[in-house]
């Protein structure tokens, strides 16, 4: 197993590895069943905790005896509150072996409370999402999972940010609600809930009250967890329990520090605020707590997840510098606590040079920016992952040897302010450690869309070999490019990124001609058995459109004859095997000829 895995894995499991003397400078909490169960159906209504640092999760364990980590039995669902679109989930077998997904949500898990639920059989293990199944593993490793477990929940914060982000002490106190918990038995055949009526409910706690035959809340700690575990954080309340994250002074529910602006970003005629916390609606959208001096504020309109705020204004000047100005802003807590007086400088849109190119887990290099943690305050960036180079090892089919030689593991996002419009997006990808197929495989959804499934790059190219994927036209309408990476099997990577902006306009509906003969990358790509070919015309030509093998045989003719200048496309529909080939535009015009090629990735 690789030494970054190995580090990591230390940090992925909320389990005990005894109690560590020296108190720690947060307080978390942790609240377990007495009883433990083999097999069932596991299922929470929560809503996590949010803010970079910390996780806040619902999760079943093995309490390990005299067999150490060979008696290892863990499942979990994590919800890192670094994330607005993400949860993991996790099986850990014997000799702490994981095996992580990250699953896209169409939501944000801190915003609302959702259900989820695990199925664990002897045959396979799932999870679910509002009552959908979203994932499941059914692999050799899942019949090692034979151990019972106790039903568990936790808020702390790992030792390590590659994980799960840096912690900023100001945002304190962090708190995950759960309305409730509820345990059905393994039942095949014979059940009223869960897949195929295969469980038989057993009890649902709604947490009316603590009900202190069912349920225990701990009080210890482990290395690379950063805080004790004290019965003061784990609080119910009002049809609630609730776990909080805490400093030492202020445990439980108490809330003395103030919201106050994490940044705020201009984009066309909206200035985004985002706070530290939720915040009232009230103070949200009162106009007159936000000053900008020579703009107006028409309109303040608070969030879903209550903080950020869009604020519509008249009169700023992209070419100048401002300050915001943001007053009596009021939090959730009981009594609030008051935002008195805060000023931030404005940042404006970035300008990028296109085509925009970043190195994925490498420095700058020649036209392209280097890699980043993500933050609010940046302009690009990427969550979650661990760098890895292959220094000296050659890559075929580029000539952009650097960029395919670093990468980033066990990425989640990858995020880039652009202004809104339409883009080229292509994600570049080599395979430089593994030397069979099968052995990484991974989703990929940008903007909420899946462009790619069970991703495999050694079986597209092999081992060392440039992998460009295109995900062809991209529509971004809140100024932020959003990638998502969903981990199958082993851990997703990314090595470079190229963003290319199109015309804000449907060149289709333009009166204006393109510039340039230009050959776009074809979309989907890679594709399953239809694709779309999109190419551009500076002035009439003959046109000869058509696709090649690797081997250097056409496999088909999708255009030959004469077209005007202009915008347009073509589909390829094929039954052919799955393979690399090769789309060739060649346009004459006044016995001149242009000639382009493009690699497109026929998936089965």
């Amino acid at each position: 197993m690789r030494c970054w895995l190995q580090k990591l894995i230390f940090v992925l499991m909320p389990a005990i590895f005894g109690v560590v003397t020296a108190a720690k400078d947060y307080k978390g909490a942790e609240l377990r069943t007495f009883s433990s169960y083999l097999y069932g159906r596991f299922e929470v209504n929560y809503k996590a905790a949010g803010g970079a640092g910390q996780t806040s999760t619902f999760f079943t364990y093995h309490e390990l005896g005299s067999g150490g980590i060979g008696d290892w039995n863990e499942l979990d669902i994590e919800m890192l509150g670094r994330y607005a679109d993400d949860i993991q989930f996790n099986a850990i077998t014997p000799g702490q072996v994981n095996h992580v997904h990250h699953q896209w949500l169409p939501f944000d898990p801190t915003a609302d409370f959702h259900t989820y639920a695990i199925e664990w059989t002897p045959e396979y293990v799932a999870w679910f999402v509002d009552g959908g199944e979203v994932y499941r593993q059914t692999g050799a490793h899942v019949a090692t999972l034979n151990k019972a477990q106790k039903i568990m929940m936790n808020i702390w914060p790992p030792a390590y940010s590659s994980w799960a982000g840096v912690l900023d002490a100001r945002r304190l106190p962090f708190r995950a609600d759960y309305d409730w918990v509820s345990y059905a038995s393994y039942t095949p055949g014979a059940g009223n809930t869960g897949t195929a009526n295969n469980f038989t409910l057993q009890w649902r706690d709604d947490f009316d009250n603590w009900n202190t035959n069912r349920w225990a809340k701990a009080t210890h700690t482990w290395d690379g967890n950063e805080c004790d575990f004290i019965p003061e954080n784990c609080v119910f309340q009002n049809g609630k329990m609730s776990l909080c994250l805490t400093d030492v002074e202020h445990t439980g529910l108490a809330d003395n520090r103030p919201p106050f602006v994490v940044s705020a970003r201009y984009l066309q005629d909206t200035v985004v605020v985002v706070f530290s916390e939720p915040i009232t609606q009230e103070s949200a959208e009162k106009t007159t707590n936000y000053r900008i001096t020579g703009v107006t504020i028409q309109q303040a309109v608070q969030q879903a997840d209550r903080r950020r705020i869009k604020l519509k204004v008249v009169g700023l000047d992209e070419n100048l510098s401002y300050n915001l100005a943001v007053l009596s802003i009021k939090d959730l807590a009981i009594p609030p606590n008051t935002l008195v007086g805060q000023t931030i400088s404005l940042q404006l849109p970035p300008r990028w040079n296109y085509p925009l190119k970043i190195n994925v887990g490498g420095a700058a290099y020649d036209d392209w920016l280097p890699d980043q943690d993500w933050a609010e305050n940046l302009a690009y960036g990427r969550c979650g992952g661990g760098q890895g180079t292959f220094p000296g090892q050659l890559i075929s089919g580029t000539a952009e040897q650097l960029i395919f030689r670093s990468e980033q593991r066990e990425i989640v996002n990858y995020k880039i302010r652009v202004p809104n419009g339409r883009y080229h997006v292509t994600l570049c990808f080599a395979e430089n450690y593994f030397d069979a197929s099968g052995q990484r495989v991974f989703d990929i959804n940008i903007e909420g869309q899946y462009v790619v499934r069970n991703f495999d790059i050694y079986e597209q190219v092999g081992a060392h070999a440039a992998c460009p994927l295109t995900a062809g036209e991209i529509t971004i309408n809140d100024g932020l490019l959003d990638i998502h990476f969903g981990n199958m099997i082993d851990q997703a990577i990314l090595n470079g990124l190229i963003v290319e902006r199109l015309s804000d306009v449907d060149e289709d509906q333009s009166t204006s001609l393109p510039r340039r003969f230009r050959l776009e990358q074809n979309f989907p790509n890679p594709f399953n058995s239809r694709t779309t070919v999109r190419f551009e015309l500076a002035q009439p030509a003959q046109v000869n459109l058509t696709v090649w093998d690797v081997q250097g045989f056409r496999v088909a003719t999708l255009l030959n004859e004469f077209r005007p200048a202009g915008v347009h496309r073509t589909a390829w529909e094929t039954t052919a095997p799955s393979g690399v080939y090769f789309c060739r535009l060649e346009a004459i015009q006044n016995q001149r000829t242009y000639r382009t090629v493009n690699k497109m990735l026929l998936m089965r």
